[in-house]
């Protein structure tokens, strides 16, 4: 199982998203979880580096109505030998990556 962190930024953020947009975001991590597991993403995470950044990724998904949820992350040293280990910087909409 891979390991993870927040940030305080992203606990901030996440505590701002309505019980719904959580409970997806709980979801898709489930899926990213046992991608991480293989080492490959599908692509309906969409996961990709964030323009003119070094090392922070970004995931979206669906929150139903509005705009598309977002996660920025990075991986950290890993905790225990060959485990991913990542750390979740901001969640929220298309306006976090201003701030990844």
């Amino acid at each position: 199982m891979p390991t993870y962190e927040t940030l305080p930024r992203f606990t901030t953020d996440l505590d701002h998203l309505t019980p719904e947009q959580r409970r997806r975001f709980r979801q898709t991590v489930t899926a990213f979880v046992e991608d991480l597991r293989t080492g490959r993403f599908r692509a309906g995470l969409r996961v990709k580096r964030v323009q003119r950044t070094s090392g922070i990724y970004e995931l979206t998904w669906s929150m139903g109505t509005g705009p598309a949820g977002r996660a920025t992350w990075e991986y950290g040293p890993e905790h225990r030998p060959g485990t991913p280990h990542v750390i979740w910087r901001r969640i929220g909409t298309h306006d976090i990556l201003t701030g990844p």
